[in-house]
């Protein structure tokens, strides 16, 4: 079974109290397409704008080849200005798509109290055609990202990897309060060593790559569209942090049944092959791999559970396995968990 949707939120139409923020967004877009002075069209030829997705962390519209991007409203922005640098940096040009505005971008009035960010259109991975899924292009994408160093004048925010997953943990147990069905997620969740949880700095070894922290397959995009190369997109929790995190949930669908042998091979010999640093060259990747994965397997189901609650349904197949892969890793001793930390 190969999956491109699993701990992805899929876009959904906002409720009426969203629409002024998907609205102004959307003229934001169009205004950075024709700024003031630029000779007008009679008639404007646009096509209306296009809600991309509408969630907490993120409500982002196109217009045209511009997408705008209304940021969560308790995003630290100076650690975003600092990731908007890294994606405008030279240093990663061709591996980070960059925005179209420079950083520290200011907040927008009216019904968009949030940082917005403006970026170029690329053309994303087709869920409707797995078998075309770009693991090969995303894995030597991860590998130079991995392998640059930060061209930051200051160090680098850290990645948010761990605390992404402490907040769907949180998500869930708010959603199933004194369900039954939260306590293996949970019991997977605390056999993880503290620095895999949010709480405490990774092992020194392992926390000074540059990270995109949610690689998924909805993080690439073809730019130039359509057919333009390959790219990494939204770097609201990249930083410096532990690189195997970045294929940690690759690696935990894979343990799952979600993701083919064949697509995890692949993956893991384009990375190994593009001098990837996060798992050794050669012989078993899991010492380095297994407590992320696990960690990524637990923030899975717990958003899948949180879903599920919020929309009044059981989890679906695939869903299922990632829950019943959190009672497998339950089972394992906490030191287990630990001892792959170092």
């Amino acid at each position: 079974m190969t999956s491109t949707s699993v701990d992805r939120e899929p876009p959904a139409p906002g409720p009426a109290s969203r629409e002024p923020v998907i609205r102004e967004l959307g003229t934001l877009a169009h205004r950075l397409r024709h700024p003031p002075g630029a000779p007008p069209e009679t008639p404007c030829a646009c096509e209306p704008p296009r809600i991309l997705a509408d969630r907490p962390d993120g409500t982002v519209v196109r217009s045209g080849p511009v997408v705008a991007k209304a940021h969560a409203a308790d995003i630290d922005r100076d650690a975003l200005a600092a990731r908007l640098a890294l994606a405008s940096a030279p240093q990663l040009s061709g591996i980070l798509l960059a925005p179209l505005t420079t950083p520290g971008t200011p907040d927008t009035a009216g019904a968009v109290p949030r940082p917005v960010t403006f970026w170029p259109y690329g053309t994303p991975v087709d869920p409707r055609d797995p078998d075309a899924a770009p693991w090969a292009e995303a894995a030597v994408l991860l590998a130079r990202l991995h392998r640059t160093v930060s061209p930051l004048p200051l160090p680098a925010p850290p990645m948010r990897g761990p605390v992404k997953a402490a907040r769907a943990v949180a998500r869930m147990v708010a959603a199933l309060p004194d369900s039954g069905a939260v306590v293996p997620v949970q019991a997977a969740w605390y056999a993880l060593p503290a620095w895999a949880r949010g709480e405490a700095a990774s092992p020194a070894a392992r926390s000074g790559f540059l990270c995109h922290g949610d690689l998924h397959l909805g993080q690439l995009v073809r730019h130039p569209a359509p057919d333009g190369p390959w790219l990494l997109i939204d770097v609201d929790d990249a930083g410096l942090g532990d690189a195997a995190w970045d294929l940690a949930r690759p690696a935990a669908w894979y343990a799952a049944g979600v993701l083919a042998p064949e697509d995890w091979l692949l993956f893991l010999d384009a990375y190994r092959s593009a001098g990837g640093p996060a798992v050794p060259a050669e012989g078993d990747p899991w010492l380095q791999l297994d407590v992320p994965a696990r960690a990524l397997t637990v923030q899975t189901a717990a958003v899948a559970l949180a879903k599920c609650a919020a929309e009044g349904r059981e989890p679906d197949e695939m869903e299922q396995l990632m829950i019943d892969s959190c009672a497998r890793i339950a089972t394992f001793p906490p030191e287990l968990a630990a001892g792959s930390a170092s």
